[in-house]
């Protein structure tokens, strides 16, 4: 038996460390205690809600401090009815608060004269959690598309640069106010058979409908998933700037120029890779851009992420950081809606039948000078 108790006592699982608490926390926890020590300086915080404390526990006492009133100050100084209100307000919605807990705010607070920075610290940290939120339903709009991703897509990117212009108000600049978190690398484009079909149809239905590459512009190469399909994108495009004559054998060629031919791809495989066109070029080309579109909002989704979950970054730095992820998204955007929007009809303009037509008038004389007149012969 005592041969096996160590043993034994390594197969105890011990309970893990709990994960050290948020640097916003001990602020929250401050500004509690100063509110509680001096009801005044609920006046003096500015605008603070409930909902930015990170803590629920904290976020009921707050709740309750903005409703309950406090009592007088000479009454707060020799009776603690304000501490009991609160508790008793606060306790339906977070029942672990206690009145020991209270009385641990107060004694964390190092000052209550510090309250506004306090509150500042508190707003921030919200606005931290705000921004990761928002970036994260951005995500996932483009990782779960539905009926219309890139509109769903859109709509979210929106959503998020109007919560950037609100922080950038609110919290002003200040000197060292670009981000100093590194992006986050740009994620590989994600490869499936769904989207290698797609691009082997418009290879395909391109080649055999080249008129319609120019009305195509909105398609880049950077918007293909395989290289070798965005290359041979690149030769039907150069073809057709060039006037050169398409088909399978001239794209052959141009792909040979090239250097894209080679063992496992060479021309049977190239023949039968252009050579069963089905539907429009700007159908598939539609497909192509959609999914490089959500692909890039995800990619913006990513890199706030990650400046988020610097602490060190100030919260006007993760607005301007976050700002130029989400600029990366603007040419994209730009792309998609003139590849869905609907081209522009012109009226034609009407032409004058025989029978509108305004009878020919001799030209007005020009003024000159005033013929002279024959004198009359006096009788």
């Amino acid at each position: 038996m005592m041969a096996d108790s160590p043993r034994a006592a390594a197969d105890i699982e011990l309970p893990e460390d709990p994960a050290p608490a948020p640097v916003v926390h001990y602020a929250e926890q401050a500004l509690l205690g100063a509110l509680l020590l001096v009801p005044e300086r609920l006046k003096t915080i500015g605008l603070l809600e409930p909902e930015h404390f990170a803590n629920t526990a904290h976020s009921a006492l707050f709740a309750a401090m903005c409703t309950v009133s406090p009592p007088a100050p000479e009454v707060h100084r020799t009776s603690p009815v304000w501490p009991n209100q609160l508790l008793a307000a606060a306790q339906p919605q977070a029942r672990a608060l206690t009145a020991a807990y209270l009385h641990l705010l107060i004694s964390v607070c190092p000052t209550d004269a510090h309250a506004p920075a306090y509150a500042q610290m508190v707003r921030s940290g919200h606005a931290r959690r705000a921004l990761r939120q928002h970036a994260g339903v951005l995500a996932q709009a483009a990782r779960t598309p539905g009926p219309d991703p890139a509109g769903v897509v859109l709509a979210r990117a929106d959503q998020l640069a109007v919560y950037l212009d609100e922080l950038a108000t609110a919290f002003p600049s200040h000197p060292g106010s670009m981000p100093r978190t590194p992006p986050a690398p740009e994620p590989a484009a994600e490869t499936s058979t769904e989207a290698e079909d797609q691009e082997r149809m418009l290879l395909a239905t391109a080649t055999a409908h080249p008129e319609e590459l120019p009305r195509m512009r909105w398609l880049h190469e950077s918007d293909f998933t395989v290289p070798a399909h965005a290359a041979l994108f690149a030769c039907l495009t150069t073809l057709a700037r060039r006037g050169t004559p398409v088909d399978p054998i001239t794209l052959l060629w141009e792909a040979q120029q090239r250097g894209l031919l080679h063992e496992g791809f060479g021309p049977a495989e190239f023949l039968d890779l252009v050579s069963h066109p089905a539907g429009a070029p700007e159908h598939w080309g539609q497909k192509i851009l959609q999914r490089a579109l959500l692909s890039q909002a995800a990619s913006v989704a990513a890199r706030i992420e990650a400046l988020t979950a610097n602490q060190a970054t100030s919260v006007h730095q993760l607005a301007t950081g976050s700002r130029r992820a989400l600029a990366a998204l603007s040419s994209t955007r730009a792309r998609w809606h003139q590849a869905t929007s609907d081209p522009v009809e012109k009226t034609p303009v009407p032409q004058p039948t025989a029978s509108r037509t305004p009878p020919v008038r001799s030209p007005t004389p020009r003024a000159g000078p005033v013929a002279p007149t024959p004198a009359r012969h006096s009788r």
